[in-house]
């Protein structure tokens, strides 16, 4: 049955007993629910973390989720505008070329600094992670993702929690979870951010261009001309 006392709290190493450290999704085992932590910024996480550090919850498994802008290593992508998507290409190895540091992920994640087994682990940030991963040439970030499999708490901004599309691409299941928000207060504007896009004047205007062209070559005239008249509109 679940433990009624965190060892963690009494300062012992946590139990050892598989049923409170795996946590089973199938009925006949205990599942113990992840905590997600949600901050408005990345810096807050560091902060968390480092608070953390400092209690007798130090040792508990921890991951945090955070963008390809803070955690990948590869010299080309890391530098380019759009690490996203030259990281998704080099995946996919569009270009005949693969990406090392993925392939060297469980260096990372399987890493003993990382791991709560012999009370060796301690709460750690992203610098901490980014700077192993380098010594590894291993990817931060996907190992953080790969952490969060056996995380007790993982930490990560609020839009990972709130953006449904981060949600899906993280594999975040919230259900049966334990979420907390922190300055909540700004949840709001961070929910219109989810859900808001930006245009610019000119792309407005490309938008015209085709549309002026679909109207006048009667291609499904009905429906473009009404997004002709926005766009016209806006413009």
């Amino acid at each position: 049955g679940p433990c009624t006392e965190c060892s963690c709290a009494s300062g012992k190493e946590p139990d050892k007993d598989p049923s409170h450290t795996k946590k089973k999704e199938n009925g006949d085992r205990l599942c113990i629910p992840k905590i997600f932590f949600g901050t408005r910024t990345h810096k807050q996480i560091t902060q968390i973390s480092r608070e953390l550090k400092r209690t007798a919850y130090s040792c508990v498994p921890m991951t945090i989720l955070s963008s390809r802008d803070y955690t990948c290593i590869h010299p080309v992508v890391s530098n380019s505008s759009n690490r996203n998507e030259m990281c998704v290409e080099l995946l996919e190895g569009k270009h005949g070329k693969s990406c090392s540091y993925y392939h060297g992920v469980h260096k990372l994640s399987e890493h003993h600094a990382l791991q709560p087994a012999h009370g060796l682990h301690q709460a750690w940030d992203i610098e901490d992670l980014v700077s192993l991963g380098r010594k590894l040439r291993a990817c931060p970030y996907f190992a953080a993702r790969e952490l969060m499999v056996g995380a007790d708490i993982v930490f990560c901004p609020y839009n990972y929690l709130l953006d449904p599309q981060i949600r899906d691409s993280m594999d975040i299941n919230l259900k049966d979870q334990v979420v907390i928000l922190d300055e909540a207060h700004n949840i709001e504007d961070c929910a219109r951010e989810s859900v808001s896009y930006g245009v610019t004047e000119s792309q407005l205007r490309a938008a015209r261009e085709e549309l002026d062209f679909m109207v006048s070559n009667n291609i499904r005239q009905k429906h473009h001309e009404p997004l002709r008249a926005v766009c016209c509109s806006f413009i």
